[in-house]
């Protein structure tokens, strides 16, 4: 999803938009920016990473799951680590503007 089309889905009251995707063969990350509040009534905004593995059922319909195989891991830490990535440098990105 574009950051404009982001920015329009919380304008929208869209609580949970996902924001980034990366992936590698059947498993992704997603990063997702979560519209929160603080106890004192502030609004504030957080991300989060989900993981999933895709994969065709018997009717050769996609699904998705979060249990991943022994051979899954490999690429889930690929994914994870570029998740972990895009967020340190869109942090910095941040600190930059102050």
């Amino acid at each position: 999803m574009k950051q404009i089309e982001v920015a329009q889905a919380i304008k929208n009251g869209q609580g949970n938009v996902p924001e980034k995707k990366f992936r590698a063969g059947a498993v992704s990350a997603t990063v997702w920016l979560n519209k929160g509040q603080r106890l004192n009534g502030e609004e504030t905004e957080y991300r989060a990473i989900s993981i999933e593995r895709s994969y065709t059922n018997k009717e050769g319909k996609w699904q998705s799951t979060n249990s991943l195989r022994i051979n899954d891991l490999p690429k889930a830490g690929v994914v994870l680590q570029k998740a972990y990535e895009y967020l340190v440098f869109k942090e910095q990105d941040l600190f930059k503007s102050v």
